[in-house]
């Protein structure tokens, strides 16, 4: 695409399925600055994006990418609508950076975050996501990439009743919030930041707009429960993606507050087949990329396409995130 990079270079373990996953660039010259960085993104922006669709990521290595007033200038030649953390309804607890930029996840380095799409157990999620790797781990700390519409075909064959009643019936999740923020959990952003309101009353407001249901408990901490969700959707291209949060919610919603059999069911009230969510755990797990990263990396991943998470780790690491914001472009009627 341009003498500036080598483009698509292979790398261990990168996947095939008529397209490669992840797509790669690399950058080939030394002494490249910032700004003729982004020039080359503004130059060939509308390609980079049609990549991320199609592919379902797009990792950029050995930019001169240093810190997150670096990555919030690389995002910023992209042009796309962001989506400000404090906008979401994540439970992550997270650390803005800048006004887009902020830490992926504050949760303990020993802690395991699931497979799951951004956000995807809310009403309100982004379409792409931004990661930067500022601090590489000493050991681990990868982040797993999933292509969710390859995960939904196979489930399909191996549990076509369990994919049958997630289409037919949807799914809610339940969360209990904090008061204050919990930075020890991997769910503990507090009810207050999650719904960036300061009273109960504006809580109970916020929820209502939403159409949660929600009940209060002992210390100020509130349990919520979504309406029902999508669990598979249906993009433009006619591709069908396992769209969710079931992965991470089975598997890792534990912490002081929550047990991780409360935290989903079908969307009529029943429980979720746990032999269906192992089938998909399993596959998952099988059609993972690892992504090792190298301090400067740049990934930007289609969240509608594609599941992620973050391995354990030894040693500092620091993973960086922005948001871009979803016009629901994306999905068939």
């Amino acid at each position: 695409m341009s003498a500036l990079v080598t483009e698509n270079p292979t790398v261990a373990g990168q996947q095939q399925y008529g397209e490669v996953f992840p797509y790669i660039y690399v950058l080939n010259s030394d002494g490249v600055s910032l700004d003729e960085t982004r020039e080359w993104i503004r130059e060939h922006r509308d390609r980079l994006v049609d990549e991320v669709g199609q592919h379902g990521a797009v990792l950029f290595r050995g930019f001169p990418i240093d810190g997150a007033e670096d990555f919030d200038a690389f995002i910023r030649a992209f042009e796309l609508d962001s989506f400000t953390y404090e906008e979401s309804l994540s439970n992550a607890v997270r650390i803005n950076k800048t006004d887009l930029v902020f830490t992926a996840n504050e949760a303990p380095p020993e802690v395991s975050i699931f497979l799951h799409h951004e956000m995807a157990q809310t009403p309100l999620f982004p379409s792409r996501l931004f990661f930067c790797c500022e601090i590489a781990a000493e050991k681990a700390g990868q982040t797993p990439l999933c292509r969710s519409d390859v995960l939904l075909k196979r489930l399909n064959e191996a549990a076509p009743g369990f994919v049958a009643d997630c289409e037919r019936l949807g799914v809610r999740y339940s969360n209990v919030m904090p008061a204050e923020d919990d930075p020890e959990s991997g769910q503990g952003r507090s009810w207050r930041s999650t719904l960036s309101v300061g009273s109960k009353e504006e809580a109970e407001a916020r929820l209502d707009e939403l159409g949660y249901s929600y009940t209060w408990l002992d210390g100020d901490v509130l349990r919520a429960t979504t309406p029902t969700l999508p669990a598979i959707r249906t993009l433009v291209d006619g591709r069908r993606v396992f769209f969710n949060q079931l992965i991470a919610a089975f598997r890792g919603w534990k912490d002081t507050r929550n047990d991780p059999g409360k935290a989903i069911c079908f969307g009529d009230g029943s429980p979720i087949d746990t032999v269906g969510m192992q089938t998909a755990i399993d596959l998952a797990d099988e059609l993972s990329f690892d992504l090792a990263w190298q301090q400067g990396d740049v990934a930007l991943v289609d969240n509608y396409l594609v599941m992620h998470g973050r391995r354990p780790f030894e040693g500092s690491r620091r993973v960086l995130v922005s948001l871009v914001a979803d016009d629901g472009s994306r999905l068939a009627a």
